[in-house]
């Protein structure tokens, strides 16, 4: 009886959805993997390259919570195939763009595709994972991160030989993702009533709710410490390559394969961050994610091109550990909106990311790219925060 009351785990589905977010993070990173192409050919200023990053960002940021709170009410388990519709409109528009005002409409609608994308995805994950929360936020995430590591690698492969027009190839990906999405959205309803009814026999639903104030502070401090860490993220995704070839005069594919091993790292980092967290606390791992990295980050603007490279593989191995427990502990503090969190964290993820790469970009034409790593070598000072987040039972939910 027991075991017939063991939460299943949907392996299959987690893989797929894993595959589905790998497409749309990588189709996402095409977008900075191009930047060097689009600076030389247009002239732009680092201010400009910010402020594309920002749009896409932001794009991707207003509209996730809003869905997410839309499917809360209404499940739509067939929007991302929607949203995977905006992102190849994108893609196609951004490959052909001939002006700045192009492409700043392009990453919008990039932006807004993955907007669509992930709070709908984030539920079916939670759905999905039975007991074993951690390892399919992890699946799920190393998918975003894999996809999102291999945009330089495409760049230097693809892009940089064949140019800006090669962007167009790879929208075959986005219609793989939606064949996929099909699939998703034709399993959810099954997998939501099990998940319903695992919650409502006690044995692994929520407790009861937690204080407003306690869930306010919660969210508040799990919000700053996901600006800090995606700051300091931002400035590798969007400065990096820029950092790289100032700095140690390296051509733009050894630099754009540098910046895939630093985004690969961010990949093992959430796989292993979503696992550790099942067997040890979203607690420990924030601590640890967000604070640990400081050492390092101290060490590395003084770096050579060796250490330069295993510091920065070190910094968010460690770092990127962080999301997956973010987010659940986040879903632990409002385990009936899911859609809500989902939508509020990814957005969050793009927002501060946008913010930070604007400010960034600012910082760098003022001061020069350099002085980007010196100041945000801080920034991991913020996991001190972890002190007041609220201890929940993180069995809930699970």
């Amino acid at each position: 009886m027991t075991i017939a009351a063991r939460p299943r785990t949907y392996l299959a589905v987690l893989a797929v959805l894993g595959a589905s977010h790998l497409l749309n993070d990588l189709m996402q990173s095409l977008i900075p993997a191009v930047y060097p192409i689009l600076k030389e050919t247009y002239a732009l200023s680092f201010a400009q390259i910010g402020i594309i990053t920002l749009t896409f960002q932001i794009a991707g940021a207003l509209l996730q919570p809003v869905i997410g709170m839309v499917t809360d009410r209404h499940p739509a388990p067939y929007s991302p195939v929607v949203g995977m519709m905006f992102t190849l409109s994108g893609l196609v528009s951004l490959a052909f763009a001939h002006s700045y005002g192009v492409i700043l409409v392009s990453v919008t609608l990039i932006g807004i595709g993955s907007s669509i994308f992930h709070p709908e995805a984030t539920r079916m994950a939670r759905y999905a994972a039975g007991g074993r929360q951690g390892l399919a936020q992890g699946i799920f995430q190393v998918g975003g991160q894999a996809g999102g590591s291999l945009g330089p690698v495409f760049a230097a492969l693809i892009i940089v030989p064949w140019g800006q027009p090669s962007l167009a190839w790879f929208a075959v990906l986005a219609l793989l993702a939606m064949l996929l999405l099909v699939w998703i959205g034709s399993k959810q309803h099954q997998i939501r009533a099990e998940f319903t009814a695992m919650r409502a026999s006690g044995k692994h639903g929520a407790g009861a709710p937690l204080a407003p104030r306690t869930v306010a502070l919660g969210v508040v401090v799990l919000t700053f410490l996901m600006f800090t860490k995606n700051t300091y993220q931002e400035s590798f995704r969007s400065f990096y390559t820029f950092y790289l070839i100032e700095r140690f005069g390296l051509s733009i594919p050894s630099a754009q394969m540098m910046l895939f091993i630093f985004l690969l790292a961010a990949a093992v980092g959430v796989m292993i961050g979503g696992i550790v967290g099942d067997r040890i606390g979203r607690y420990r791992i924030i601590w640890i994610s967000v604070l640990g990295p400081l050492p390092l980050t101290l060490i590395l603007p003084y770096a050579d091109l060796f250490w330069t490279g295993a510091l920065t593989v070190m910094i968010n191995l460690i770092m990127a550990s962080a999301f997956a427990s973010i987010l659940i502990y986040a879903m632990d503090l409002l385990p009936n909106r899911i859609g809500l969190i989902g939508g509020l964290f990814y957005g969050l993820n793009f927002g501060f990311g946008g913010i930070a790469a604007a400010l960034l970009g600012m910082l760098a034409d003022s001061h020069g790219v350099e002085a980007v790593y010196q100041i945000c070598a801080f920034l991991p000072l913020a996991g001190l925060l972890t002190w007041f987040l609220p201890h929940v039972d993180e069995g809930r939910g699970r």
